[in-house]
């Protein structure tokens, strides 16, 4: 859905007034919410809509997603926590999952950040290298 750029502006200022010392609000962002769906003024689905995709944004840069062949010992986890936590200035949530097709090494998605360091990316950039 294409969104008017007073929507887009307005729901760029409606997303500041959630942030509480840089930080998203979870109850202000209710409140803005259902204000907005109460008074309903034009484009207000193109406002909710975006939004929406603001406060996901936001709440995708506090979850980082570690992917590994192998299944990582407590010590690899915490070293991984802190130097994240370090490098983003903020404690992150992880999740870790494993997926054997990366046959070794670690991939890290942090955002739209992602930090490939599998077996099977330096393979694929080898291969397209070749070709």
């Amino acid at each position: 859905m294409k969104i008017s750029k007073e929507a887009r502006r307005l729901s760029r200022q409606l997303y500041r007034v959630c942030l509480t010392d840089g930080k998203l609000d979870d109850s202000r962002v209710r409140l803005v919410v259902s204000m907005v769906a109460a008074s309903k003024p034009r484009g207000y689905i193109g406002i909710l809509d975006n939004l929406k995709k603001l406060v996901a944004a936001d709440l995708a840069r506090g979850v980082a997603t570690v992917e590994s062949a192998i299944e990582l010992d407590a010590s690899t986890r915490a070293g991984l926590q802190a130097g994240l936590a370090s490098k983003y200035g903020r404690p992150l949530s992880l999740q870790f999952s494993i997926l054997p097709q990366l046959l070794g090494g670690i991939r890290v998605k942090v955002g739209s950040d992602v930090w490939d360091g599998s077996v099977k990316a330096r393979l694929d950039a080898l291969q397209n290298a070749l070709a």
